[in-house]
């Protein structure tokens, strides 16, 4: 089982930016996507985005091209650039990475929009 690590969150203001990283530690076998969740209090987890191995994205309705999924694969790492951040963006954000041979999740990262 590969361990995932999450940088990143933190408390940012209203129309602010934050990078998320999710790390694979370790080697990974086979083709895999890197998924993004969130899961804001008192709600259930909703998906954001994903990326997988040929560099194709997709991204919640909701997020209305605020965010950007990416992936550098011989770092084993993927990003989740957020932008434009709203009070309601406050949430654990989760990665997970998704392949025929591995579904491993990180721990999460709590990302706080406020003033």
């Amino acid at each position: 089982q590969v361990r995932v690590v999450q940088t990143g969150g933190g408390l940012v203001q209203p129309g602010g930016s934050l990078r998320l990283s999710c790390i694979g530690d370790g080697e990974i076998p086979g083709n895999y996507d890197i998924n993004w969740y969130r899961q804001a209090p008192g709600k259930q987890r909703e998906w954001v985005a994903s990326i997988n191995a040929r560099q194709e994205t997709h991204y919640a309705d909701f997020l209305k091209g605020r965010f950007t999924i990416s992936r550098d694969d011989p770092k084993n790492t993927g990003y989740l650039e957020m932008n434009s951040l709203k009070p309601e963006d406050t949430a654990v954000y989760y990665c997970d990475l998704q392949g025929p041979q591995i579904r491993s999740w990180g721990p999460g990262t709590r990302v706080t929009v406020s003033s």
